[in-house]
C-alpha cells in the first residue's frame, strides 16, 4: 500500500508539527519492534535535587505522584549530524496531482524534518545543506530550538519552491560540504543521483572526499520505485519530460521498459559497489513506503558510532 495515499499536501504548513507525528508514531512503532532497545529520549527518572536546572523535569510524573522527578538522560555524545537534500529538479518527480501526491523533494524534507526532531530529543547537533547545480544552503551544526525553527523554515521555502529546470551537479557541493564540516559527524544524504551534468567516477569520488574526512555517511537513494526503477506504466504512449533539461520524447512504454530497466540495474549496482568499496550505507529510500526505514537506519549507525 502506498504510505503517502490520501496524502494532503496542504499538511506541510505545518512542518514541525507534521515532523512531531511522524516522529512520535516512530517511537510507539519501536516499543513493538526489534529496536525498542534504542533510547530515543531518556534513560530512566531520578528525584529532583533543589537548585537544580528546572528544565528536564517531568511534569507529566509530577501531576501523577505529585513529587519532582528529573529525566536522567543517556550519557551525552555529542554526535553532530549534517543533513544533505539534492534540491535538483530530477527530485520533483512525480509531479504532484491535486496536492494529493508526494514527490521526492517533499519527501525528502519532511524526512529531513522528522531527524532534526528526533536529533533534538536526543540533545544532538545538526546542520542543513541544500544544493542543485551549487550548494544553496550549508549550515553548521547547533541543537538550540531557535536553529531548528530556522532549519524547518528552510524546508518549507523549499517544499513551496516550483522553480523547474533546476539542474544537478553533485560533485561541487558534496566537496564543499566535505571541507567544510571539520568535526567527525554522521552525514545524511539524500538524493536520486541522477546527475547527467558529471561521471560516476567524479561522483563517486566527491561521495569519497566525506570518508576521507572521516565523517560516517548515509546515502539514501531517494527513487519512486515502482515508477523510476521498474518503470511501470501502463502500456500505452506517453511524453516523458526531462525536469532537468526541459527535453521530452514520445514513445509506446513498453518498447523501452526492458531497455530501461536495464541501464537502471547496471547503474544501481555500481552504486551499491561504489558505496560497499568506501563503507558508505547505501538505503533504498522509496517514497511510497514512509519514514520508518530512514528513522530506523539512522539509529542503527547512531548506536554504532557510540560503541
Amino acid at each position: 500500500m502506498d504510505f503517502f495515499e490520501n496524502f494532503d499536501l496542504k499538511s506541510l504548513d505545518n512542518l514541525e508539527l507534521l515532523a512531531k507525528q511522524v516522529v512520535e508514531g516512530f517511537i510507539i512503532g519501536l516499543h513493538k519492534s526489534p529496536f525498542h532497545g534504542f533510547s530515543v529520549e531518556f534513560a530512566e527518572h531520578r528525584l529532583y535535587n533543589p537548585g537544580e536546572a528546572t528544565r528536564n523535569i517531568d511534569w507529566k510524573v509530577f501531576a501523577r505522584t505529585d513529587k519532582l522527578f528529573t529525566k536522567k538522560f543517556e550519557e551525552e555524545t555529542n554526535l553532530r549530524c549534517q543533513i544533505v537534500i539534492d534540491c535538483s529538479s530530477s527530485m520533483y518527480f512525480p509531479e504532484s496531482k491535486n496536492n494529493k501526491s508526494i514527490n521526492k523533494l517533499i519527501f525528502s524534507s519532511l524526512a529531513a524534518a522528522s531527524l532534526m526532531n528526533l536529533l533534538k530529543k536526543q540533545r544532538d547537533s545538526f546542520g542543513l545543506s541544500l544544493f542543485d547545480e551549487s550548494l544553496r544552503i550549508h549550515t553548521q551544526c547547533r541543537s538550540n530550538t531557535s536553529h531548528y525553527r530556522l532549519l524547518l523554515t528552510y524546508l518549507e521555502q523549499l517544499i513551496h519552491d516550483t522553480t523547474l529546470k533546476k539542474k544537478t551537479f553533485a560533485v561541487d557541493a558534496l566537496h564543499q560540504i566535505a571541507d567544510s564540516v571539520h568535526k567527525r559527524s554522521l552525514v545524511l544524504i539524500f538524493s536520486d543521483m541522477f546527475d547527467s551534468n558529471t561521471n560516476n567516477e567524479e561522483l563517486f569520488s566527491a561521495l569519497q572526499h566525506l570518508k576521507h574526512n572521516k565523517h560516517e555517511v548515509i546515502l539514501f537513494h531517494t527513487v519512486d520505485k515502482a515508477l523510476e526503477l521498474e518503470f511501470e506504466f501502463e502500456n500505452r504512449p506517453y511524453e516523458f519530460i526531462d525536469m532537468e533539461s526541459g527535453e521530452k520524447v514520445k514513445l509506446q512504454s513498453n518498447q523501452v521498459k526492458e531497455f530501461y530497466r536495464s541501464k537502471l540495474k547496471l547503474y544501481t549496482e555500481d552504486l551499491k559497489a561504489k558505496c560497499l568499496q568506501y563503507k558508505i550505507d547505501l538505503v533504498e529510500a522509496d517514497i511510497r513506503k514512509g519514514f520508518n526505514p530512514i528513522l530506523q537506519n539512522y539509529l542503527v549507525k547512531r548506536s554504532r558510532m557510540n560503541v
